[in-house]
């Protein structure tokens, strides 16, 4: 078996395990720290909304896509003589230039389109975009938004019947979020509708890894009252064990092709909707990923902690640890609520019902095999014995042994 295959034997059988719920805290602090970068910088420097939010005019430039040119078409629409705020331009390929403006009439345009003629250009064609479609677009996204929490809400409550569980989600969904609006921040990237529909991919994703590592938990606790070895705490965090091979597998397998979307949208095409889809998609994966195995499950057993049968039943566990560890063994009680979580089905080692046990016979010795034979019910006895006290065999008389054989 190789170390993978061995490391994930290990951590899936409890022989290997990392405290996640234990050290919550430490996750919850890296959590907080990333979400108020994020904000200080959707702050410091806002989100560059695209033309399709804010309006305005498109010129498709058809020249060489080099950042020369890109400075020269800058140079004209600045030289043109109309107020267009400050345009952006990115090159579109190897052969095209895009110029984007604040709204502008159509002489305005004209005379943009003009000056980037004059400064070399091949063929320019414009195309208005106006503010109401982009504020449309931007009040469905919020609504696709809110609907898609509220699904999220109702699923989880509706399968796992436990709202501590959707609580975390909705929580760990909103970490995502926030980092990844926030790294679009920073970076610059402009938000167009391809980002949004990437930011609703990413919740997703972040869902279906947070539901994963859940249903090993509803797994692990189904009867965790009824034993004494492990917390309900304690066997969440095997769960995520359990399962924190699978989610970096998966998160690795998603990510490679994401980050073959970024590079070539931003070194190969430069501007358009793959390189703001790839963005999304790369930060989201990662966030979601993040969250599912360090704030969701941690923040559920959390909270699952405060009902007074957990808390009862994390002292009996401890209870029972304390008594161990100064000797004093396991009570009866302990015994049987330990003996409810083994197999209720015999093996085939186990003696037939209604059989009196073998009782064991031979030396005894370590590593030796050991004979059985069943017990038979003892003959009449006489008087104990005046030394040992014991019951001794009563015998026949002489006159009638052997006659029962003959």
């Amino acid at each position: 078996m190789t170390r993978i295959g061995d490391l994930g034997q290990n951590l899936y059988s409890g022989k290997l395990s990392y405290d996640f719920v234990g050290r919550r805290n430490l996750w919850y602090a890296i959590a907080v720290i990333s979400v108020l970068i994020a904000v200080v910088g959707m702050v410091v420097r806002p989100l560059n909304l695209g033309i399709e939010f804010k309006g305005g005019v498109e010129f498709n430039v058809a020249t060489a896509g080099t950042q020369e040119q890109v400075d020269t078409m800058l140079e004209a629409v600045a030289d043109s003589g109309v107020e267009v705020g400050n345009p952006v331009a990115n090159t579109a390929g190897n052969d095209s230039v895009i110029v984007q403006t604040e709204p502008l009439d159509q002489a305005e345009a004209d005379t943009v389109e003009d000056a980037m003629l004059d400064a070399g250009a091949d063929e320019v064609s414009q195309e208005r975009i106006g503010p109401t479609w982009g504020q449309q677009i931007l009040n469905r996204a919020l609504l696709g938004l809110g609907v898609f929490l509220l699904l999220v809400v109702l699923f989880i409550w509706a399968y796992f019947r436990e709202w501590r569980m959707s609580v975390a989600a909705i929580v760990a969904l909103a970490h995502d979020v926030i980092i990844t609006i926030g790294i679009y921040a920073l970076a610059g990237f402009e938000v167009s509708p391809a980002s949004v529909t990437g930011l609703l991919t990413i919740l997703g994703y972040s869902l279906y890894d947070t539901v994963v590592v859940y249903d090993k938990v509803r797994e692990n606790t189904r009867a965790y009252k009824t034993q004494t070895t492990r917390t309900y705490s304690e066997w969440s965090n095997l769960a995520i064990n359990q399962t924190l091979v699978r989610s970096i597998n998966t998160s690795v397998t998603a990510l490679l092709p994401v980050v073959a979307l970024l590079i070539v949208g931003v070194m190969v095409v430069g501007t358009g909707p793959l390189k703001d889809l790839a963005l999304a998609l790369f930060v989201g994966m990662a966030a979601g990923t993040y969250s599912s195995i360090f704030i969701a499950t941690p923040l559920a057993a959390q909270l699952k902690e405060r009902e007074p049968e957990v808390q009862a039943h994390t002292k009996r566990v401890l209870a029972r640890r304390h008594r161990e560890a100064a000797g004093g063994g396991t009570t009866p009680a302990d015994v049987d609520a330990a003996g409810a979580d083994e197999p209720a089905h015999g093996s085939a080692s186990d003696p037939p019902s209604g059989d009196p046990p073998a009782e064991p016979v031979g030396t005894g010795a370590p590593g030796s095999t050991r004979r059985t034979k069943p017990r038979t019910t003892p003959g009449p006895t006489g008087p104990p014995s005046s030394t040992t006290g014991r019951a001794q065999p009563q015998r026949k008389p002489r006159s009638q042994r052997g006659k029962g054989n003959r």
